[in-house]
């Protein structure tokens, strides 16, 4: 089996919406998952089109010794993803550019983890953002995942974020 990368689309809702359930449900975030998947839904119908919100999207591609043993290639299936918004950012000390990718939803159906599909979408990412002129990116990454980006040159902050919701929605 071999994997490709593709950008993805609004078509690819479905995908995108089970990916972001299954990374807060593998983290053991408690959430209403039918609120979120709705909520999510509408957000990307407004910030894909917009460009606020790229993804990309990691498929299964039957190579020549699948099609050798009698495999199709139809139902080519989404295994792996994650995503950026493109954030105006102030210059500050450590960066003077003006926008900043924020990478969320990596995710990869347990399948199909330890194949270094998370770093072939990182990867991805960090290609497309060189490309658009973006020169920082910021995550928040998982327990599982730290090993993985801080291997990539990631950092924790010495100051973290913090957090206030202001609405109940």
């Amino acid at each position: 089996m071999s994997y490709r990368v593709r950008p993805a689309t609004l078509d690819d809702v479905n995908v995108l919406v089970r990916h972001r359930v299954g990374m807060f449900t593998d983290m053991g975030v408690p959430l209403d998952v039918p609120a979120l998947q709705a909520a999510f839904r509408e957000w990307l119908a407004e910030m894909m089109p917009s460009g606020a919100y790229r993804a990309w999207l990691v498929e299964t591609h039957p190579d020549e010794s699948d099609a050798a043993r009698g495999a199709n290639g139809v139902g080519d299936s989404v295994v792996a993803g994650g995503g950026i918004t493109i954030l105006p950012w102030p210059p500050g000390p450590r960066y003077m550019g003006d926008r900043l990718a924020f990478v969320y939803n990596v995710y990869t159906e347990p399948g199909h983890r330890r194949r270094g599909l998370a770093r072939q979408i990182m990867d991805t990412i960090h290609a497309w953002c060189r490309e658009a002129g973006v020169a920082a990116i910021a995550l928040n990454a998982s327990r599982d995942a730290q090993p993985l980006y801080k291997s990539m040159g990631y950092a924790e902050s010495p100051s973290p974020m913090m957090f206030l919701p202001m609405l109940n929605v």
